[in-house]
């Protein structure tokens, strides 16, 4: 059965869709022939990003914490695909993410997150911000400081100048939007100890 729930930013005059269970993303990750590199990484990157929720929440925020893992979960969806054939991963997980659920909220998370192009305002675009924050806090399928993964990003991406330039903006933009959770919800999350183990509902 769909579970449905409230999308955390709003859509005037759109259906939120569905939110897809544990169960519906993985199916979607095998209907898109993911990786399995690829689907270790997606779980540990929704055990931050429903840490992180539940930190939020803790702070009195309003955060919908199965659209915000369903789209941690398939925010590598399009990863396997345009890894053998080329594209924008983020694009085409959007796409198929917002084919599949209907839900542009969670299509949000996966198209925006290596980049965010809007404002850094945590908690009035926390759904597509804590997915890009936790996506940045996982190596491979260690979670590292954004120091540490951004390091990693440089060594196997930053084969040109101009990719250069684009990792050392994503690396700033992320750090400072590990200041901007930190401070508004009172947690120093760069000393903070994820642990994924547990964290992903899979009802």
């Amino acid at each position: 059965m769909a579970n449905y729930g409230t999308a955390s930013i709003p859509y005037p005059g759109e259906s939120r869709g569905d939110v897809p269970s544990f169960a519906a993303c993985q199916r979607l990750w095998e209907r898109y022939e993911m990786l399995d590199n690829i689907k270790a990484h997606s779980l540990v990157v929704s055990g931050i990003a429903v840490q992180l929720g539940q930190l939020a929440r803790d702070r009195g925020w309003d955060v919908d914490q199965p659209c915000l893992q369903a789209a941690a979960l398939l925010h590598d969806l399009g990863k396997t695909y345009t890894i053998r054939h080329g594209g924008n991963h983020c694009q085409v997980g959007a796409a198929w993410t917002m084919e599949a659920t209907g839900n542009p909220a969670i299509a949000q998370g996966v198209m925006h997150h290596v980049h965010w192009p809007g404002p850094l305002d945590p908690e009035r675009f926390f759904l597509p911000l804590a997915v890009l924050y936790a996506d940045k806090r996982v190596r491979h399928e260690e979670i590292v400081s954004v120091r540490g993964r951004f390091d990693d990003i440089l060594k196997r991406y930053g084969h040109t100048t101009r990719r250069c330039a684009l990792i050392e903006t994503s690396r700033t933009q992320a750090l400072e939007l590990e200041h901007q959770f930190s401070t508004a919800i009172g947690v120093d999350l760069n000393a903070y100890p994820f642990d994924s183990r547990g964290l992903v509902e899979r009802a």
